[in-house]
């Protein structure tokens, strides 16, 4: 019997994109979370095939002036609990440049700029 596939959501903002028709489409169960916090706490107990998140850079002092973006942390805490999980990382164009420090952290399975494009996130879900 297949393992049934699973992906976290981080939504930490009005902009993150509502993919869950898609993930049905693709027999992915999605669990939501609103804070990185939720969603570390459940990856130190249940570790998901993918996480899917957006990419927000830390101008100035937001994340404590160490961390590159809101993702740091998470990544730092896959490290430890779920290496093989992979990471989708939604970006605004604009920020795109920044994105490509966080493979120093852990190596991020997709980079995927917004508006996302349902058929090449599809591809992404299907190679992994």
């Amino acid at each position: 019997m297949k393992h049934k596939r699973t992906l976290y959501s981080v939504i930490e903002s009005r902009t993150h994109p509502y993919l869950t028709p898609l993930y049905e489409r693709l027999g992915i169960d999605e669990l939501r979370f609103e804070s990185m916090r939720k969603l570390i706490a459940k990856i130190k107990k249940t570790q998901p095939d993918f996480i899917a998140a957006e990419f927000f850079y830390g101008y100035g002092n937001n994340y404590a002036g160490i961390n590159i973006s809101n993702l740091d942390v998470m990544l730092y805490s896959l490290q430890r609990y779920a290496p093989e999980t992979k990471v989708i990382v939604f970006v605004d164009k604009s920020e795109r440049q920044y994105v490509d420090k966080l493979n120093e952290i852990l190596p991020l399975h997709a980079v995927l700029a917004k508006p996302i494009d349902e058929s090449r996130l599809a591809a992404v879900l299907d190679r992994a």
